[in-house]
């Protein structure tokens, strides 16, 4: 499975007009192409950061689109009001304990690894730290996501509620810091978000 994710730095008073565009007329456009299974997006409203992700079943699906969707990403930045930045992965992991209700949000890591530690990563992220993160209160789902060629990884877990979130902060950090050690990577920065628009059909791969 693959994802290509967006990043709009949006003007906060745009940010709903953003969702209604992207629930009512991006996300249609999407479902109704070949290979996609579904949108999810990502809102701050205090910094204005946005990021929509759409899944793929195969990377050739995701790549096919590209010409197709352009347009499409380009005028939902327009109302969003910032510029958007494309990024493509790879799902590595994907465990989902219940789907997100309304009220969901999300923790967000970036990490920088080794090109070539991509799979190790995975290992990682699945066999240590993914069964301490299932413990945490409130959790939802997790998710791994890498890009092989700049040898970047995206982590998210989803939370029941901000409070459930933040009651997790502190031993989140230590799992985090554990798993950098353990998969030589750098950890580049944490985020959180609300779970904005929750349309992905991925299967799990753990």
């Amino acid at each position: 499975m693959y994802a290509r994710s967006t990043t709009v730095l949006a003007h906060p008073d745009s940010i709903d007009a953003g969702i209604a565009h992207i629930r009512d007329e991006v996300m249609p456009t999407l479902m109704a192409m070949d290979g996609c299974v579904g949108l999810s997006m990502l809102v701050d409203r205090t910094s204005g950061r946005c990021i929509v992700t759409t899944a793929w079943r195969a990377a050739e699906a995701m790549r096919a689109s590209e010409e197709q969707l352009r347009p499409v990403r380009d005028r939902a930045a327009e109302i969003l009001g910032g510029r958007p930045q494309v990024d493509e992965w790879e799902i590595a992991v994907l465990h989902r304990d219940h789907t997100s209700n309304p009220g969901a949000c999300l923790r967000t890591t970036w990490v920088r690894m080794d090109l070539e530690q991509a799979d190790h990563f995975a290992d990682v992220y699945k066999m240590v730290l993914l069964p301490q993160i299932r413990e945490f209160d409130g959790f939802c789902s997790a998710s791994l996501m890498v890009d092989r060629s700049s040898g970047y990884a995206v982590s998210s877990v989803t939370f029941d509620s901000h409070e459930a979130m933040r009651r997790t902060r502190n031993l989140a950090a230590v799992v985090r810091e554990r798993g950098a050690r353990e998969a030589n990577g750098e950890v580049i920065e944490v985020f959180e978000f609300d779970l904005a628009l929750a349309h992905l059909r991925v299967p799990e791969t753990a």
